[in-house]
């Protein structure tokens, strides 16, 4: 299993000195750890540089894919199937390698995985955060046991305020079924000092801490 750790303002060069499987950068000025600045110079060049996005046209989006080199795009709000085809179309088209998508969904009580059947053919990844005021990082988690009845194959991100507590509780999961096309983890806000100011020693830890864990030096 792998770890994406998204949320990078602050403290990039850090966090990627880690070696994740992947880093976040917010474009969304909604978000507190909205990125605006260049690319930070010294960045190496991880497998997976992700950008997230909150309903941004297909320009923004095309724009910060050559910007940043973005390795996926993962789209945090209320985008169509129709919307995600014309996203995939266009990169397809511009880019010399085009990023693989992810589209995420809040996850609440009453969660149906029945819609996201249109969206299987144009997405790589799913990923399930937990409902909240805001689109993600709300620092709060949902019950995976709703994920027993994923009905996919369709690999996904497990998000939603995971922190260095949840450890017996992940490890529980990661044996579990639901587990299964369970991609990567994703954290943000539980490992901050500030919003967008990761705490490097606390993401260490539970980066050797766990089944995810692996020798990244």
């Amino acid at each position: 299993m792998k770890l994406k750790v998204c949320g990078m303002k602050h403290n990039p060069l850090e966090v990627a000195a880690l070696r994740p499987d992947y880093i976040g950068f917010i474009f969304w000025e909604g978000s507190a750890r909205n990125y605006s600045g260049p690319l930070p110079q010294g960045l190496p060049e991880p497998p997976g540089r992700v950008g997230v996005f909150v309903d941004a046209t297909p320009a923004a989006i095309l724009a910060k894919c050559r910007e940043f080199r973005l390795a996926l795009v993962q789209l945090h709000g209320s985008e169509t199937p129709a919307y995600c085809r014309e996203i995939r179309d266009l990169l397809a088209l511009e880019c010399k390698v085009p990023p693989l998508l992810i589209k995420a969904f809040a996850v609440g009580d009453d969660f149906d995985f029945g819609p996201l059947e249109a969206y299987l053919p144009l997405v790589d990844y799913f990923l399930f955060d937990s409902r909240g005021p805001l689109p993600g990082g709300n620092g709060t988690g949902f019950d995976w046991k709703q994920l027993q009845g994923y009905p996919f194959d369709k690999p996904y991100f497990l998000s939603g305020g995971i922190s260095q507590e949840d450890l017996e509780r992940l490890t529980v999961f990661c044996q579990s079924p639901a587990a299964r096309f369970c991609h990567a983890l994703d954290v943000n806000s539980r490992f901050e000092r500030s919003p967008g100011e990761k705490d490097i020693g606390r993401l260490k830890q539970f980066m050797e801490a766990g089944p995810w864990s692996c020798p990244r030096q």
